[in-house]
Parts: C-alpha cells; structure tokens; sequence
C-alpha cells in the first residue's frame, strides 16, 4: 500500500503565530507610560531696572523632570496672559526630559512692576536674571559657570521676548518664538507702498517704508488688555535670582506705580506712546525709537541661537511678512533659521499639540542631543476647503524657506488684471469706512456677503481690478505684489498725505467672494502731483496661503477708508488704475504635500493587519503547492492576460474574455464605470481570486493564489491597514518582516524617496490624516522596489497638491524601467498621469491603447494661436487638413496623414504665433463615447 504523505502542521502553526502577534498589537497599551513631572510655584525678587520704584516680584512655576540634571526650556506667555496658560505646554516639555520654568512677565498674572512691551532694561533683563537663577539650579545641565543648556519658548509678545533674549545673551543655546513680530514700527503701523528691501526674494517680503497707517482697532484691544489692574498675588515660595537657595528669600515688595491711573499696568512711556498714536494717529521720533527698542529687528543681527519660527497665516496684527524679516534678518547674520506658517494665528487658533511637539522635537536635538536633526526646512499649512471644516489642514513642506540661500529664490505667477482708473473718495472723518476683518475675533477671511457679510467696501470709496477666469490652479504662497498709479484730480480739494488700503478678493462661482485672511495691505503716500500727473507704487499685499481654483476670478480692490485703521479723516478725492505691466504677481513655493489628521476609526487599521497576516500566514502554507507555469516568451512582459473571465453563482458573468498586455515603463490608467468589473480584474490579476477562465501572466509566470512571481508585485488594492501606535515606519518595517524576507531587501530608503513622506514617516499612523495614510499606503506597495506596481484609487484623501505629487511619484517610478497599472474614477487625473489606457463596460474590453490615441481618436488637433482667421485660410490651403473651425482665440482641424509639425511649421511661416497645440478631445468625451454615456465610479 502507498505511503501517504505525512501532513505537515507547520502553516496551522504558522497562522496561529500571527494571530498571536496581531492580538498582541491590537492589546498593546495605546499609551506610553507618562514620566512623573514635578511642579513648584515660586515668587522670585529680581533686581530693579531703571524707573522701577522697587525690586521686581516675578510668579512663576519650576518643573521638573525625573531624571536630572537636564536641559532647561524658559516659557514665556502672550500679551495679557500668564504662566498659567503655559501650564499644558510645560508639562508636555517635561515629560520629554526638561526642566521648565514658566512665569508671568512684569505686569501680568501675580507679578509686579509696569508693562514696558519687551523693554530691554526692563522685561528682557528680568529674563536674563531668570537665565542666571536656572545656572545655579542643581536640577539643570550646564555648559559651564553661569551658562546652563537652555533654550526660550513664546507666543506672540512671549516670542518676541525669545528673539530679544537671544540676540542679547549668548548663553541662549535654542528658541523656537511663535506668531509674533519682527518690527513693532512696521506691526503696529504698516506701510505697504515701496519696493522690498534690496537682494530680498523671500516670498513674504514687505517694503521697509514707516510709518504707515495706525492699527487702530489691534492697539486699542492690546492697551485695554494691559490696563486691568493686577490682583493680589498667591501664595508662593519666595526666591530671589541673586540667592542660590530658593527657599530662605524674603517676600518680595510690591512694586509702586510709575505713571498715572489711566495708564493701568503700563509704563508711562509706553502709555503715552499709545495715547499719542490713538489720538493723532502718527508716531512722533521719540515714539518710533520706542517701539524700535522693543523689537526683534533691533538684535536679530546677534542670533546665533537655532531659530524655529512659527507664524500663522489668520493673523492680522503680525502677519507673515514679519517672520519672513526675521529669517532674512538670522540668516544675513549666519544664523539658521526652520519656517513653519500653520493654519492659525491671532484671528485663529493658537499653535495646537502638533506645532507644540515639532517644538519638543526642536529642543530634543538642539539642548539634549536627541532624535533626528529636525532641519532648517519650510512647511506650509493650506486651507481646509473640504467638507469637514474640524479636520486638520494640509501642508506642504520644502527643503527650505526660499530666498534664504544664495541660488534660492521665490517662483512668480504674473496674472493679467482689467480695470479702469477710477476716482475714489475719502469721506469726511473717515466714515463710513469699509470692513475687512474684526481684529482678534478669528473673523478674517469670512465670505463677504455671505455668512456674516463680513468684508463690505463702500460705492465711491472703492476702485477695482479683475482678472480673467484661471484656466488652472494657483496655490498663492506669500505676498502678492502690484503697481498702482495714484494721482490728484485737479480742482478737487485735498490736503495732508493719501491713505488707501489695497486688498486681494477671490471671486468663486456665483456670490462666493473671499477675502483670504481677513488682511489688507494700507499704504501711505506723500503729497500728489498738484497737475494730475501720477504717481507710480509698488504695493505688497498681505502674505497668505490661498488656492485659486480653476475658473475662479480674482479682483484687487482699492479702497479709502477700513475700520481696523485710522485713515485719513480729511476729505479729498483720488484716482486710482493700473500701473507697470497691468499684472498682479503671485508668489509660490513648491513641495511635497502631506497630512496630518487622526483617523476616524483607528481599530479598523489594526484589524486589517490581523486579516493580512492571516493571508500571509495561508499563501506561506500553500505555496508548495503551486505549479511551476512559465511562459519564457513572455518574461520580460510585467502583465498579460488571455481570454480573462469570472463568473459568480447563476452563471452571472463579472469579466468576460479580458485580453490585454502592459509592457515595462508604462503608467496604465484602468477604466471603466460602475460594474465594469474592474475590481475583480484586479483582484484576479493578484491571485486574490481565481478567474473562471483565461489566464494571468506576470513576468511569464502564470498566476494562482500564493504564486513566488507575486514577491514582485506592489499593490494597494483594498485599503491598506496599519496599527495606530506604531510610526509610519514601524508600520513599514513590520509589514516588510511578515512576508518572511530580510529587511535589506525592503529597500525602505528608496520607497520613501520616491513616495515623499518625509520626516512625517517617523509620526505614530493615529496622528495620520487620510491622505497622509494614502501615502504609507503607496510606500508600504513599493517596499522592495517592486517591477509591478497595482494601486486603486490611489488618489482618495489626497487635496490636489498632493495628487499633483503623485503624478510625479508614479512617473519617477516607472521612469526605472518598472510598471504601474491605476485603477481611478478621477479622468482628467488619468489622462494626466498615465500614458497608456485600458478601458472596461460591463466586463469587457472596450478600447485600450496610448492616451493620445483614445483621446484624439478621428485625428483632430486644436492650435491655440494670437489670429485664429489667419490660421483658418492657413490650414485650409494645406494638403492633409479638413475640416478646419475657427473661434474666438484657436483654430481646429483633422489632420489626414500630416503631422502635426508641419502643420505648426506652415501656421508660424504665415506669421501667426502658435501659443499651444494638443488634441481636441478630452478624456471624459471619448470615455464617454466608449461606454455609452454611463459614468466612471
């Protein structure tokens, strides 16, 4: 009697292992074990600057880490805050391994002594005293007597004082200062009329001409912030910064008052500072030399300190150009300097959890020599357009802030405008005046004349200028730049200097009119010509980041009067137009876009690993199994199918008689509308199911579940999943190591090259948004550099930027010689992507071939030329062109067995300009066309 084969248990032991493992990773503690965080509060005596009636009582709190000594962090708050507000921030800090200590400034919260905005002698020196008090903590690092490892954190008037303690003290090692400013001259009393400086090509790059027009409406919201009264302070250690011991310091004495009851907390410089601004509007020398002394700019020249600046793009009291300055300024001097503008600001959201550990990541490299170096990049959040106005925005990161470097520099949109030169009037007082945002109130940018009606601009204050329908997308990053011409209309009565406030509207479909950011750019202009002759400006708007979608407008209005500001309260008439080149400039910045947003259902990741190591566990088990199907001719043919067909229960056919064939370099776009079968395809062309008939071929190989030939297929059929407490990378790793081959084989560099993630890659997969998940996905699919790339859908959750991106990721890839098939419902993605088609209706093949062949299809060209009846009467005397139509700015023709190169050789000897050729179809027509009307899914 034969002998049976004995029945091996190895694949049973095989998927037990992994539904083990997988159960283990769905149990694992979501997370980490938090280190225990010490806090003390403290009142620490420092001396007294000059004017101080007293010693200075600072509140403040010390946290301290488990293990110490470490690096130390100084927190510092915004305008009208307290330590109190940093509480959150630093305990996030100390759980990381720092001490921190957070304190309230001079004036605020529990501590004494007058407001002096970032006095050098006053506030910045209390934070010098804090520097030297940290130095004699046995808790804290040191870099030598007197010098502990430190670095300075703050937001808004928290950051400006980082930048001034560091362009000040040199024992500073890190800071990371947050929506703030660079100039409070140019904050407080912007100028946007004038060239910007010299050599500048950083895309938010403002003019340096002060003083400008008065903030009136963010001035009078900070001094009422500052003149609450300060209340009795709460109990506390008392220490003194000159005493080693923090605990035998005797009570600090209340500081008197300097100045009179109407000036609150404030010094009295500073008080009559902003009484003469708000009563007068224009800063006298001694009030811009004030301001001067108390900003960044003063010091930025001496920061050696790694810089990591934060700035919001809602934000219009310190827009981005101040910290465009800032860098310039840091860099000039040798300085280095990493940019981030995030979707917030003081007319947004503060910097959230995610800003606050890219600072955490920050100081773990630059103070305690830990994690990856987090580089002197530039990253850029864009807008939430999306349904779900809660999730988190987009961004785009570049390898650096442009203009910075030598051979560096912004990127240019020119946008022809239309319009006019109108007269505009400024009324008597300057009222009624126009409304562009309610500062501080997180209202900038909202719809005008839709919800809330926000931004209005008054008939006869008003002159504007308008653009043509975009025949693409524009992503504006930066501060767009245009030339006015503004002139005197002789006889019209006119005194003083001209106010106007210029201003950027996006004209959507039907009422949509937005006025991205909420920001407007107010310049003051010098007496005009007595005759009439004008005067030609330069004016920088407000930075932003806004997508231009195609046919959108765009419309530059000028206006005489905006609430937020104290204009001009004479009355006088002035005529605004066009000037220069008629153009409205628009920076951009390239890069690789990514995501970061919690998934909505984090366990579902996890669960998918559990069923894909299942199936790896089954294909390992049976894979002896498999027949050894070799076609040699052909081996060198990443796909081919022969007489494809699945059937289900009923005789109910999916696929039927499918026979195509996919070469090596090709990108080839799978279509077909809902029930083509298209799924099914490609779940046969994987081995995931078996087909009915017919066969599948991957490199010769014939295909059944488990094939060895599959080890060179990527794909991204089904959703991939990944377990949430792991990074990215981790992810990558773990799955690589669950197909049983060696990690040098994943060749994970070059998968996250080509897919771009960036240092994303190292983010736990449950702080991922969709389309960040998208790309993992994408990477995950080209772990070991596979010669087949399979991806469906690859482009859901991607904004389009991003799918932008991953045109040029798949044509990176194929350019190695290797293949990608693209299933997607998205046609004008498809065409623009792939370069071959196979398209599918009701389970057959309808059409597959070149891109350009199924588009142009009867061989029709269009020629877009500057004299379309010119180029007409051209054609029509060529052999091989019929049927020649002209419009209003092309000229189309079927083309007979002419090429099209001589056909655009014959038009320009004819002396017409040819602007673009290309054919006359579109995608969407001739898929159309092939299935008979029925829609892609």
């Amino acid at each position: 009697m034969p002998v049976r084969p004995r029945r091996t248990r190895r694949p049973l032991f095989a998927v037990a292992l992994v539904l083990l493992i997988s159960a283990g990773f769905l149990l694992w503690p979501r997370e980490d074990a938090v280190p225990e965080v010490g806090a003390r509060d403290l009142t620490l005596e420092l001396p007294a600057g000059p004017g101080d009636a007293a010693r200075v009582s600072i509140d403040a709190t010390l946290y301290t880490p488990e293990r110490t000594p470490a690096p130390a962090i100084l927190l510092a708050h915004g305008f009208g805050g307290s330590k109190a507000d940093l509480a959150e921030q630093a305990r996030g800090l100390t759980e990381r391994g720092f001490v921190v200590l957070a304190y309230s400034a001079r004036g605020f919260g529990a501590s004494t002594g007058r407001i002096g905005l970032n006095s050098p002698d006053h506030e910045v020196n209390d934070a010098r005293e804090l520097i030297t008090w940290l130095a004699g903590r046995p808790q804290v690092l040191s870099d030598g007597p007197d010098d502990p490892v430190v670095g300075v954190a703050g937001a808004s008037y928290g950051g400006a004082l980082a930048l001034l303690l560091a362009g000040t003290d040199d024992r500073v090692d890190a800071i990371a200062p947050m929506i703030t400013y660079n100039d409070l001259t140019h904050a407080l009393l912007p100028n946007s009329a004038g060239d910007p400086p010299a050599g500048a090509s950083t895309p938010a790059a403002g003019p340096d001409a002060v003083p400008g027009v008065f903030k009136q409406s963010w001035a009078a919201a900070l001094f009422s912030t500052g003149f609450t009264p300060a209340g009795p302070p709460e109990p506390a250690d008392q220490a003194s910064a000159d005493q080693p011991d923090a605990d035998q310091a005797e009570p600090a004495a209340p500081a008197s008052a300097d100045g009179p009851l109407t000036c609150g907390r404030f010094s009295s410089a500073v008080c009559e500072a902003y009484t003469e601004l708000a009563t007068t509007g224009r800063p006298s020398a001694e009030t811009v030399d004030l301001l001067a002394a108390r900003s960044p700019s003063s010091v930025t020249d001496s920061i050696q300190a790694p810089t990591l600046l934060i700035q919001g793009r809602q934000d219009t009291l310190f827009g981005l150009e101040e910290s465009d300055a800032t860098a310039r300024e840091i860099t000039e001097a040798g300085g280095t300097v990493r940019m981030i503008w995030y979707d917030g600001g003081h007319d947004g959201e503060s910097p959230g959890p995610d800003l606050l550990d890219e600072v955490g990541d920050w100081f773990d490299f630059h103070l305690a020599d830990r994690g990856s170096d987090p580089g002197t990049g530039f990253e850029y959040a864009l807008p939430n357009t999306g349904p779900n106005e809660e999730a988190p925005p987009q961004t785009v990161t570049a390898a650096a802030y442009p203009g910075l470097a030598e051979d560096d520099g912004t990127a240019w949109e020119n946008l022809r405008l239309a319009g006019e030169p109108t007269p505009v009037l400024s009324p008597p007082g300057g009222q009624p005046a126009s409304v562009s945002s309610l500062p501080g109130l997180g209202l900038g940018g909202l719809p005008a004349g839709g919800a809330g009606g926000l931004a209005t601009d008054l008939p006869g204050q008003v002159a504007t200028f308008t653009s043509e329908p975009l025949s693409e997308s524009v992503l504006i990053a930066g501060a767009p730049r245009i030339t006015l011409q503004v002139s005197a209309v002789p006889g019209q009565p006119r005194t003083g200097s001209t106010v106007l406030f210029v201003k950027l509207y996006d004209l959507g479909t039907g009422d949509d009119r937005r006025l991205p950011g909420g920001a407007v750019a107010p310049i003051r202009l010098g007496d005009l010509r007595a005759d009439g002759s004008p005067t030609e400006v330069v004016v920088t708007l407000p930075g932003i980041v806004h997508t231009l979608d195609a046919g959108d407008r765009v419309e530059v209005a000028v206006t005489t009067t905006d609430q937020a500001y104290r204009g001009t309260t004479q009355p006088g008439v002035t005529l605004v137009g066009l000037g220069g080149d008629e153009h409205l400039s628009l920076p951009t910045v390239a890069g690789t876009p990514t995501n970061i947003e919690p998934p909505t259902e984090p366990l579902l990741g996890a669960l998918a690993v559990v069923v894909l190591g299942v199936a790896v566990a089954v294909v390992s088990a049976i894979r002896r199994r498999q027949t050894a199907d070799f076609d040699p001719e052909l081996a060198d043919v990443p796909l081919s199918t022969e007489g494809l067909g699945k059937s289900y229960g009923g005789g109910v056919a999916v696929v039927s008689d499918l026979s195509i064939r996919v070469d090596p370099g090709q990108v080839v776009g799978l279509l077909g509308p809902n029930g083509a079968g298209k799924t099914t395809t490609l779940r046969m062309l994987l081995g995931l199911i078996s087909p009915s008939e017919g066969s599948v071929r991957v490199f010769g190989h014939l295909i059944r579940p488990g094939a060895p030939v599959l080890s060179r297929v990527g794909s991204f059929v089904e959703g991939a999943g990944f377990l949430p407490h792991l990074s990215g990378l981790d992810n990558l790793r773990s799955y690589w190591a669950a197909t049983g081959r060696s990690e040098e084989s994943a060749r994970l560099d070059e998968a996250l090259t080509i897919a771009g993630l960036g240092t994303a890659v190292h983010r736990r997969v449950d702080a991922y948004s969709q389309g960040m998940r998208q790309r993992l996905a994408l990477a995950q699919a080209m772990l070991g550099m596979p010669d087949l790339l399979v991806l469906d859908e690859p482009a859901n959750g991607l904004d389009p930027p991003q799918i932008h991106r991953l045109r040029t990721v798949l044509a990176d890839y194929a350019a190695t010689g290797r293949t990608v098939l693209v299933s997607s419902h998205l046609l004008s993605e498809v065409e623009q992507t792939c370069d071959h088609l196979v398209v599918m209706h009701r389970g057959r093949l309808v059409a597959a071939g070149p891109v350009s062949d199924i588009v142009t299809g009867d061989g029709e060209v269009t020629f877009v030329v500057d004299d379309p009846a010119a180029a007409g009467l051209a054609l029509r005397t060529l052999r091989g062109v019929e049927e020649v139509a002209a419009d209003e700015n092309s000229v189309t023709a079927r083309l007979v067995d002419t090429p099209v190169s001589t056909v655009v050789a014959a038009l320009v000897a004819a002396g017409i300009a040819v602007d673009q050729v290309g054919p006359r179809g579109r995608l969407e027509d001739a898929f159309l066309q092939l299935v008979g009307g029925e829609t892609a899914p």
